[in-house]
């Protein structure tokens, strides 16, 4: 079986101070994707490992990530 993936090991989301980051309860990436499924949003740690983020600025909508990812 391996080793237990924990957020600790693999969260690489840099905003701290969201309500919904792991970091403030014990629901994991829970809170944080409903937020976004329900704002027809991408989580901002998928956005980390694209080279070319301009133009984000807090847009973490499903076009731009798709446009981003268009791009690079």
């Amino acid at each position: 079986m391996g080793d237990k993936i924990t957020n600790e090991s693999f969260c690489t989301c840099t905003y701290h101070e969201c309500p919904n980051h792991p970091q403030k309860h014990n629901n994991e990436c829970t809170a944080c994707i409903a937020k976004n499924l329900r704002n027809r949003e991408i989580p901002e740690c998928f956005f980390t490992r694209i080279a070319d983020k301009s133009g984000v600025d807090s847009n973490y909508t499903f076009e731009k990530f798709a446009e981003l990812i268009g791009k690079n």
